[in-house]
């Protein structure tokens, strides 16, 4: 057991693109508002993609800024397609209200959107993040680090770049 009183987490992310959607302020019974959105991130051959669709929790004020940026977009029916990290990934079951689904269960995925590494518009880029410097990288800590994983110098993750050029090739 480790003796320092540091807490440590796993983090897993979704990386990924997708057209933005239903940007709202969601005021819950208990606690404060908070900004939300649903993302329908591409999955599959880029010729015949099939959607997942993400509702997601806005989370840090960066993210908050840009997604309230393109709300008039997504509002006026505007293709907006963001590159986006996703975390806390859970499914909430529901069940369906109106519709000729009336009264049958469903699954949605949340999420919290953690980070939008770039912004399109009708096909135009609007806006793109700076790259991080290796300072603003964080070391993974020892004691989450398995013996057996391969040493760093082993292992190169640009997921920002290669995102960025997945969705430059369409």
């Amino acid at each position: 057991m480790n003796p320092s009183s540091d807490v440590f987490y796993f983090d897993l992310h979704i990386t990924g693109l997708g057209y933005l959607n239903r940007i709202r302020e969601v005021q819950p019974r208990k606690g404060d508002a908070f900004l939300a959105c649903d993302i329908a991130a591409l999955n599959g051959p880029s010729d015949s993609p099939d959607y997942r669709r993400f509702d997601v929790r806005v989370s840090g004020s960066e993210a908050q800024h840009l997604i309230r940026r393109c709300q008039q977009a997504v509002e006026a029916e505007r293709k907006v397609l963001i590159g986006f990290r996703l975390g806390d990934l859970w499914a909430d079951t529901f069940t369906y209200s109106k519709g000729k689904r009336a009264g049958e269960q469903g699954i949605s995925l949340k999420a919290r959107l953690l980070f939008v590494s770039w912004i399109k518009v009708d096909g135009q880029l609007v806006y793109k993040a700076e790259p991080k410097t290796t300072d603003d990288i964080s070391p993974v800590p020892e004691a989450a680090a398995a013996e057996d994983a391969p040493a760093s110098d082993d292992v190169t993750v640009d997921s920002e770049h290669d995102m960025t050029a997945t969705a430059e090739s369409f």
